[in-house]
């Protein structure tokens, strides 16, 4: 009898982006880390380089994924693929501020948007982004068998994708996800079989000062 062989995929979200005006800017252009956001992408790069051979390194096309790949791929010493799939969820508030009492939510115009949660109406649909993140999961997979792959995404598709793979409802409070600003859950499979999701946080949980971003 043959062992099927374990490969790890490790989906990691980018660390913080320098926002000073708050707004939410999902796919929008020129959004970079902040400085402590290039130190979350340092300490998680330390945190790989002692894990299991890492041979396969992916992130999103956007630029604050991009930077947090950067000092993964100069430990590690491997190059950066891109991977659209990974890239944010679309959202109809891209560029607007959101907060409660302060932001979008205050005019009624935008209220029709937040009609169905389940799907949601506001954004790009749950089942689309499962989709799409669980193929690029397995992409990375097929790429490194036998060892590990690592992608750098954002949080929603990273949620999404867990919930997912738990066979948990998409419908969810987004300030109780297990996602924070570059953590990394770890999808271990044995062949083509999801076995275990794990979750860390290599450079600790978000301090005080840090803003979360998507």
């Amino acid at each position: 009898m043959t062992t099927a062989e374990t490969t790890v995929v490790h989906v990691m979200r980018h660390g913080e982006v320098f926002n000073p005006t708050g707004v939410l800017y999902g796919r929008l252009p020129g959004f970079h880390l902040s400085e402590a956001g290039h130190g979350m992408a340092a300490a998680a790069a330390d945190w790989f380089a002692a894990r299991t051979p890492i041979t396969h390194l992916v992130a999103s096309p956007l630029q604050r994924a991009q930077e947090t790949a950067a000092p993964i791929a100069t430990a590690l010493d491997l190059t950066v693929a891109t991977d659209e799939r990974l890239i944010e969820a679309g959202n109809s508030f891209e560029g607007q501020t959101f907060g409660v009492g302060d932001g979008a939510l205050r005019h009624p115009a935008n209220w029709w948007r937040l009609r169905n949660p389940w799907k949601p109406s506001w954004g790009e649909p749950y089942t689309e982004i499962a989709e799409r993140m669980t193929g690029a999961v397995h992409t990375a997979r097929d790429a490194a068998r036998g060892s590990a792959a690592v992608c750098v995404s954002h949080q929603l598709p990273i949620w999404t994708l867990r919930l997912n793979a738990e066979g948990r409802s998409y419908l969810h409070d987004p300030r109780k996800r297990e996602c924070g600003l570059a953590s990394v859950t770890s999808f271990t499979f044995q062949g083509d079989r999801l076995a275990r999701v794990d979750y860390a946080e290599p450079a600790g949980p978000a301090g005080k000062g840090t803003v979360g971003g998507a």
